[in-house]
């Protein structure tokens, strides 16, 4: 710890960078004279500080960290809730950390309850990979099931405690999908079935990982297990009804601008662009050019225009996208971030094919090998199945070939063995997003991603293709 009487104190782990150190914060009003004798009241006061030690400090792949104000309060939220048998939904923005959120939580569980057993169902792999490591960094084995029948067996066994199952997010096709796990997951239950053990089940973007018929699926197989949902998306109003019907109130919230002021994660500024689709002749290019380069030198904008006119073949057509396009590559440009290549950007497009379209021009660019294509989509023979016509390419047919063309590019082998490597190829492709911006320049998603920016990220710009603001 450390502090003083003007800013108070500052806490964290042996080896933790001052710039991580974390302040606490909680409600009240300061009886003291100076604010550091107020926190050295809270932090230190002796149940509070043995609590801490013992519940709140964990390994993570081999950095020690404490929990934050708003990982202690919610955790001490849900445990009043457990002893009540009551489940609920932990509301924490995106980037505070609620994977560790869950880990404190569920050893806690299972230090206090008798038989207790912990289902995590998530909704990513890669969340999937980041829970299975947090626990093995504490030394807590998670078993991750392979398959519906697999969740059955190991429900109906009294081991192991700590279990993992992955529950895809399927876009637009999500209730047909829904439907289709809840008959496999049912066919799977044997008639003698009785899950074993204090169940608890922790449903991570509760809002969109369980629909009502899954959630009720779930309830009928699980019938005496405690569902607490974790989330921290911003909800719309049918979105958080329907939550909060599921699963219950609301057990703790941290919400986006007290992250923002506790720096957490970074604000948001949007932006509103209209793009002009008649851009027909040369002076009404040269205004638009140079509205997009003001404050630039005139040196600058020389060497820029010479660039800019190798790329008039490419992005001559006045299509919306072509024009989307001209203007995320004019930001690479000219926005400071992007610019010296220490930033990249994301954009964010109304659908998978809109996405590929968007990859397939910014292949002829420039950012050619730098720019890739992140969605649910994996290319398969059957996506494609009668979809042959003497018309040209269908949609399908078109983002079949753009998707299995970029995988065979990345991992420079044929077409019809690098479209099984999609989830390896987007662990690859996130990672040198994160640590190497400037070698995976862009991001081109299908769905809408984490809005909520982690101050470490690269990620400066995130551009939205004909998507509402959420």
């Amino acid at each position: 710890m450390a502090g003083n009487d003007n800013q108070g104190l500052r806490y964290g782990t042996i080896e933790t960078s001052e710039k991580y150190y974390l302040e606490w914060k909680e409600p009240g009003n300061n009886p003291f004279d100076s604010p550091l004798d107020w926190h050295l009241s809270l932090l230190c006061n002796k149940t509070r500080f043995l609590e801490l030690l013992h519940d709140f400090i964990i390994f993570d792949c081999g950095i020690k960290k404490i929990c934050r104000h708003n990982q202690y309060f919610g955790i001490k939220a849900a445990q009043e809730y457990i002893h009540r048998r009551e489940g609920g939904i932990i509301w924490h923005t995106q980037g505070s950390g609620k994977s560790l959120t869950m880990v404190w939580l569920a050893k806690w569980i299972r230090e206090h309850n008798i038989d207790a057993r912990v289902l995590i169902v998530t909704d990513r792999a890669e969340l999937d990979d980041q829970i299975e490591s947090i626990f093995k960094g504490v030394d807590e084995d998670i078993y991750r099931t392979q398959s519906s029948a697999d969740l059955i067996a190991t429900l109906d066994r009294t081991q192991p405690w700590l279990i993992c199952s992955l529950i895809h997010k399927f876009g637009s096709r999500e209730n047909k999908a829904s439907d289709e796990f809840i008959r496999d997951l049912q066919n799977q239950v044997p008639s003698n079935f009785t899950p074993k053990g204090n169940l608890f089940v922790f449903v991570d973007e509760c809002h969109r990982t369980q629909s009502g018929k899954l959630h009720a699926a779930m309830k009928q197989i699980l019938p005496d297990a405690l569902f607490i949902g974790f989330t921290g998306t911003p909800l719309l109003k049918k979105d958080k009804q329907k939550s909060t019907e599921i699963f219950g109130n609301y057990i703790h919230t941290y919400k986006f601008n007290e992250a923002v002021a506790d720096e957490i994660v970074l604000d948001l500024r949007y932006e509103a662009r209209d793009i002009d689709q008649n851009l027909t002749s040369p002076e009404k290019i040269d205004q638009w050019f140079e509205a997009k380069t003001r404050g630039l030198s005139d040196l600058a904008k020389t060497q820029l225009k010479r660039k800019w006119g190798t790329l008039q073949k490419v992005l001559s057509s006045k299509s919306r996208l072509e024009q989307i396009v001209k203007d995320i590559l004019l930001d690479m440009e000219t926005k400071p971030r992007l610019m010296d290549v220490r930033g990249n950007a994301m954009l964010v497009c109304s659908s998978i094919y809109q996405a590929c379209k968007a990859y397939e021009l910014f292949s002829q660019t420039h950012l050619a090998g730098k720019c890739a294509i992140i969605t649910s989509y994996k290319p398969s023979p059957t996506d494609i199945k009668g979809e042959e016509t003497g018309a040209g390419l269908t949609e399908k047919l078109h983002q079949y070939g753009i998707y299995r063309q970029m995988l065979a590019d990345h991992f420079q082998e044929p077409e019809d063995k690098a479209m099984y490597r999609v989830e390896e190829f987007d662990r690859e492709v996130k990672k040198r997003f994160i640590e190497a911006p400037g070698q995976m320049r862009l991001l081109i998603v299908g769905v809408h991603p984490s809005l909520a920016m982690s101050k470490n990220t690269s990620l400066r710009n995130c551009h939205l293709e004909n998507t509402p603001l959420r």
